[in-house]
């Protein structure tokens, strides 16, 4: 036995002096994804973009209490156990997981929480949106519980908090000591320091971002060593990317090219997001007298042919109508779709004293005041081609559509930094979005949420409407699922009888994946929730 024992031994050591020595036994190859991003963050700190591009990105390097999984119901991830809820609805307790550190090894606790909020209300820094942390106070009791306490009742809470990035107090508080505010701190671009299964990495603008696996994850260790996030130009850019093999996932692209991912190998997919693609107007002081006018909202909902746009998307999905149209329980039945009537919107502008008086096909008002509508998208192509085709059809019912389009960081940028959307230069926006999924509520329509001097991060960039705002008001404090329906069914009649909103067409997410990629699922919600398992084929 002692023999065999020493000749045993003997092995072991040749075979490590073999390995040392560079003998047969080869390091293993890093497991490195990439995923072709079509629009680059303009931020790394939640609080300060409201852009799904920056937000899909938060699983990766930050953490949330609870995530959403594949069938976009909630789960406990931070914490022992979902939050409990007192019987009057007013507080929300939170039980920590008492493993959680961030990636330098530091303690994550309450102290972190507390302090995010803080950063979040306070004047000093200009986020996002303080809504909804300016209905709740946040008290930490000891290391491990959070304790959320609202003056009245808010339905979608967790729809709505902390679903971005919990901010490292150690890290943060002593840039907000010395400046009074963290608008321009390192973390905010570079936050090296997470407490998701990645870590930054590294961000070069216009080329990629990097985040490697986090060696300190409080969870099981991620089987990915990198993921890289390529910035592609373009959608062309990305399904090149895709069929050559330079990609691994790609998300949400033209589906006239689904048929040549399939035909080369890739993986279509789909999950439901609540997302649809749709027209916002503009109906504030500053926007062109036309839009202004109900009967012109009216007639441009009747002279688009909105079924001609499925031919674009290879008539996969279908027009919708409301912003809420993923969410049908939420839509009033009654509502009738616009129809197709070029004759019926021509009448409409009649009636309103909008008439071609010069005879070039567009018509002007008594003060001749030509009827041109200003309209803006991000460069995307299938927006793009839905743009010249909308433009067709309202020219032929006297309507000059000035069509533009811009980068997502200049469309999406705040009122302080000359954002078209934000100071109101636009009179229709269109782009794809969701109510805070998977609840209805919204804050895009509130009053206190217009942009300004005063409130250059606000989001509202179309109108306030005390009715409207009031009804938004009324359902986030109610209850009973039936009464809250009633209520989104008068908003979604509401918003359909003035068009403030118009659908244009369904938006579910699809991925486009290599088969090399295994283990992957996706959310509507958080779509890479369980991106530490996501591996590769060996």
């Amino acid at each position: 036995m002692r023999t065999m024992k020493t000749t045993f031994a003997l092995i072991i050591v040749a075979t490590l002096l073999l390995t040392s020595c560079g003998g047969s036994a080869e390091p293993a190859e890093p497991k490195i994804i990439t995923i072709a991003w079509t629009q680059e963050p303009n931020s790394l700190n939640r609080s300060y973009s409201s852009m799904w591009y920056m937000a899909a990105l938060i699983q990766l390097y930050s953490c949330s209490p609870w995530q959403f999984d594949e069938n976009n119901e909630a789960y406990a991830y931070m914490l022992t156990e979902l939050p409990t809820i007192s019987e009057d609805g007013l507080t929300v307790t939170m039980r920590l997981r008492d493993d959680l550190v961030w990636s330098d090894g530091a303690p994550l606790t309450s102290d972190d929480f507390l302090f995010t909020y803080d950063m979040i209300t306070d004047p000093g820094n200009t986020v996002d949106s303080v809504y909804p942390y300016d209905m709740f106070t946040v008290a930490a009791p000891d290391a491990q519980t959070v304790v959320l306490t609202f003056a009245e009742v808010f339905t979608p809470w967790m729809a709505t908090i902390w679903s971005g990035t919990v901010m490292p107090k150690h890290i943060l508080q002593p840039v907000f000591d010395a400046e009074g505010s963290i608008d321009t701190a390192e973390w905010n671009l570079a936050p090296t320091v997470g407490c998701g299964p990645f870590t930054f990495a590294a961000w070069e603008s216009g080329s990629y971002l990097q985040f490697d696996r986090n060696e300190n994850f409080w969870g099981a260790p991620a089987k990915l060593d990198s993921v890289i996030f390529q910035f592609v130009p373009d959608d062309a850019a990305q399904t090149a990317a895709l069929l050559a093999g330079d990609a691994d996932v790609g998300f949400w692209p033209p589906y006239e090219d689904i048929p040549a991912f399939q035909d080369a190998g890739l993986l279509v997919v789909t999950e439901p997001s609540g997302y649809n693609e749709g027209w916002f107007f503009n109906f504030r002081d500053m926007a062109s007298v036309g839009i202004r006018d109900l009967n012109v909202r009216k007639a441009i909902a009747m002279a688009l042919d909105r079924g001609s746009n499925t031919a674009l998307r290879l008539d996969v999905v279908g027009v919708t109508e409301t912003f809420w149209d993923a969410m049908p329980a939420y839509v009033d039945p009654t509502i009738t779709p616009w129809p197709y009537d070029p004759n019926a919107a021509r009448t409409l502008l009649e009636t309103s004293g909008w008439i071609d008086r010069d005879g070039d096909g567009i018509r002007e008002n008594a003060d001749g005041v030509l009827l041109t509508i200003t309209q803006g998208n991000t460069n995307k192509t299938e927006r793009q081609n839905y743009q010249a085709l909308a433009q067709q059809q309202l020219l032929a019912v006297g309507i000059d559509l000035n069509i533009q389009s811009f980068e997502s960081d200049i469309l999406f940028d705040s009122f302080s930094d000359g954002g078209p959307a934000a100071i109101g230069a636009l009179d229709i926006m269109q782009w794809s979005d969701v109510p805070a999924f998977p609840d209805p509520d919204s804050s895009y329509w509130l009053c206190d949420q217009m942009p300004s001097d005063d409130n250059p991060y606000g989001f509202n960039y179309f109108g306030c409407d005390e009715t409207l705002d009031a009804l938004f008001r009324q359902q986030v404090s109610t209850v009973d699922p039936a009464a809250r329906a009633a209520i989104f069914h008068q908003i979604t009649k509401y918003m359909y009888e003035n068009v403030y909103y118009l659908g244009i067409w369904e938006d579910g997410d699809v991925w486009i994946v290599n088969p090399r990629l295994t283990g992957y699922k996706f959310s509507g919600v958080t779509p890479f929730f369980n991106i530490m398992d996501w591996d590769l084929v060996p």
